[in-house]
């Protein structure tokens, strides 16, 4: 995540499984509230076996319109790409072009200081041909003023255009400061059992993963299956699993719909922080933690919990 962030900023995230940069554009305002089956239970004066008839009614009916085709998406997003990619391709290109210009003064400029030397050196002649002379250097002196003036023109066209590049630039977001999320989801109950956040960004080490995980991690755990980030495939964490009596179960590489509910709880996190503004990390954690509640409670409509929050349905479980 980036360290900021405003309401009319796509969210860049960095998939372990394929290592490529997956921008993801800010979810648009929608002018009526969305509905959905599990909605029916939101209402706790009605009895759990009336909701679960009206729940079975309710999703028979007609499907919600179909979302914004993924394709289009992508596509704004390779457009996005392209246009960082041309700027830069014109910023090289003016930089070149710069470097060649000043490559050709100091040229121009050393023959000029070796006109002058010649000059000085040669003593004066007599006649005609002192008169001559002057007639020449006279000319060599207005041709380098008429170099001069051109240099001029030369640096205020190039100013003028350095100056249009930066503005294009500026109007592209870039990010300078980068949040990591780790994201803990239960593929039973789907439950998200935290959401750790870590301030180094990129530079956030396993040994910090695993003493996030020592913390949240329930004792029960059997399996955990993670990507194949450097994070998850370090040392460190391999001990960790064999410490905690685990399995450690890897997603095959660039597929990860392998693992397809965290993959899918990620989507539904950026879809929502999309919508949200932060300035700090102590902001965002707020925000994180807010989502976490929300998303536990509210009903899902997941096989295996049509209609439940993964917290109702963690409860039942343990009733069993």
């Amino acid at each position: 995540m980036p360290a900021t962030h405003e309401t009319d900023q796509a969210l860049p995230a960095v998939s372990g499984s394929s290592g490529r940069l997956v921008v993801t554009p800010p979810r648009t305002e929608e002018t009526t509230e969305r509905t959905w089956p599990g909605r029916i239970l939101e209402d706790r004066t009605v009895e759990y076996a009336d909701a679960m008839c009206a729940f079975v009614a309710a999703a028979a009916a007609p499907p919600l319109p179909p979302r914004p085709d993924p394709v289009q998406t992508r596509e704004d997003a390779r457009a996005r790409k392209g246009a960082q990619r041309a700027l830069r391709q014109k910023e090289m290109a003016l930089r070149d072009q710069r470097r060649q210009v000043r490559t050709r003064r100091r040229l121009e400029d050393a023959t000029w200081r070796a006109l002058v030397a010649t000059r000085r050196a040669t003593p004066p002649a007599c006649g005609d041909a002192e008169q001559a002379r002057e007639a020449q250097w006279r000319h060599l002196r207005a041709q380098r003023r008429a170099v001069l003036q051109r240099r001029q023109e030369e640096d205020a066209a190039w100013r003028h255009q350095r100056q249009r590049l930066r503005d294009e630039m500026a109007q592209v977001p870039r990010v300078t400061a980068w949040i990591a999320v780790l994201v803990l989801t239960d593929n039973c109950t789907r439950q998200c059992l935290g959401l750790p956040l870590f301030v180094a960004g990129p530079k956030v080490t396993a040994e910090v993963v695993v003493e996030a995980l020592r913390i949240l991690l329930p004792p029960e755990l059997q399996f955990l299956i993670s990507d194949r980030g450097t994070h998850f495939t370090a040392h460190a964490f391999a001990q960790f699993a064999h410490e905690q009596s685990f399995v450690h179960v890897l997603i095959a590489r660039h597929r990860p719909e392998s693992n397809g509910i965290a993959e899918r709880f990620v989507r539904t996190l950026k879809e929502w922080l999309a919508t949200q503004t932060w300035a700090s990390a102590d902001e965002l954690a707020v925000l994180l933690a807010r989502f976490r509640a929300e998303y536990n409670d509210r009903p899902h409509q997941g096989i295996g919990i049509p209609g439940l929050s993964p917290t109702e349905f963690a409860h039942r479980i343990w009733l069993m």
